[in-house]
């Protein structure tokens, strides 16, 4: 494999950023182009819907960017740009104000964008959270005493209604599923966690959908399937994201619900890699295709991209990562490890949902695949290095209760 000269890196995103130290750090000293759709230098994004949103932290305690580090990595910065295509065989990648990069090795990590609710009025008001100028928005909003309306109960939705909480609001959490992080984790650590923001004063309308918006030039109500009419000032649609992949149709390089990539994390197109919530990759760990949205997967895989990228086919080795997140909500630490499923058998092997303090083992095929803790992080990472090494269910059951 020739020396790569030029390298781009499409993502000004946590993956690109450690993508970019990676290559530095492995001696990688050709032209290094930076692109974000971002004017910000890169930025944590887990803090947007907790301590920035909160007012505790001012956004500049979020950036990534520490004393001369982001210096001395010598990149050739493109930011407030979008890329809007990708030419595979010339090696390009076209900007939107008419830019093209050339390079010989490619990174992609453009992330995500929020999923909008179809249908959604041009009413102040009405926000998603994902970027930094997201937060502050709604954060300047939440200045004004409001009604804070919350459309979805993921990961996001729910850590907004609890920091909404904590800033004294009166909040509604909206979903259309019947309990919140159901779907992943499972309808009982669901119910618990429901129970923990209905006891924090969230009320809760759940398994129901939004019929529509009401109000002015501003949103005065959130109109339920049921008819149902919520008082809102402020609403924040946290329904999931979707990848950002549109500006790769017609390239030639394989989308399905991301970039598809191999265990190395290279994609169809040669010399192009891809990492963090943009790549579908395939895990030998857990022996099939996934895409991770969580922070420690942007921050490993923009390693393993860089890496591969260097190292060409010749010196591969499989990403096999183990999923990691966790979520804070009031004076709940939720963690997870693990490739978890709400149809994998579930197993509570210490402490209990009621007291919403308890370790839950998730198992498939009759092997261990997850693990999941509320205010117990020294035993779950315990699992998350077990979970390197093939284990029965009932057996890490077993251990557990041993």
């Amino acid at each position: 494999m020739a020396a790569l000269e030029e390298i781009a890196i499409v993502g000004a995103s946590l993956a690109g950023l450690r993508a970019a130290e990676a290559l530095r750090g492995e001696g990688f000293e050709g032209r290094l182009t930076l692109v974000g759709a971002e004017s910000h230098l890169p930025y944590d994004r887990p803090p947007l819907s907790k301590e920035v949103l909160a007012a505790s932290w001012e956004p500049e305690k979020a950036s990534l960017v520490r004393g001369d580090s982001f210096e001395k990595l010598a990149l050739t910065l493109r930011l407030s740009r979008r890329a809007v295509s990708l030419d595979t065989k010339e090696r390009r990648v076209e900007l939107d104000d008419g830019e093209r990069i050339a390079y010989d090795g490619l990174i992609i990590a453009t992330g995500a964008s929020p999923r909008a609710l179809p249908g959604t009025p041009a009413l102040a008001g009405i926000h998603t959270l994902r970027t930094l100028d997201d937060c502050l928005a709604i954060r300047r909003d939440l200045e004004e005493s409001p009604r804070v309306a919350v459309v979805g109960s993921g990961f996001i939705g729910a850590e907004v209604a609890a920091t909404c909480r904590g800033r004294g609001l009166e909040v509604s959490l909206i979903d259309v599923l019947p309990e919140p992080l159901g779907p992943v984790l499972g309808p009982e650590v669901g119910r618990a966690l429901a129970a923990e923001h209905a006891d924090q004063g969230v009320r809760l309308h759940l398994g129901m959908g939004v019929a529509g918006f009401e109000g002015g030039e501003r949103v005065e109500h959130v109109v339920l399937s049921d008819g149902e009419r919520i008082d809102a000032d402020v609403v924040v649609v946290g329904i999931g994201v979707a990848p950002s992949i549109g500006w790769l149709e017609g390239s030639g390089i394989e989308l399905d619900d991301g970039v598809v990539c191999d265990a190395t994390c290279a994609t169809s197109a040669p010399g192009v890699v891809a990492a963090g919530d943009v790549a579908s990759w395939y895990n030998p760990l857990f022996e099939r295709r996934m895409r991770v949205e969580h922070w420690s997967n942007a921050v490993e895989q923009g390693r393993a991209a860089a890496l591969r990228l260097l190292g060409g086919d010749e010196a591969a080795d499989p990403y096999t990562a183990i999923p990691f997140f966790w979520s804070d909500q009031y004076g709940l630490k939720i963690q997870a490890c693990g490739d978890l499923h709400d149809t994998d058998e579930r197993r509570v092997v210490y402490g209990s949902l009621a007291e919403r303090r308890f370790v839950k083992l998730y198992g498939r095929a009759g092997r261990l695949v997850g693990a999941l803790a509320f205010n117990e992080p020294r035993r779950l990472m315990s699992y998350r290095r077990i979970l390197r090494e093939p284990l029965s269910f009932e057996d890490a059951v077993a251990q557990a209760k041993g």
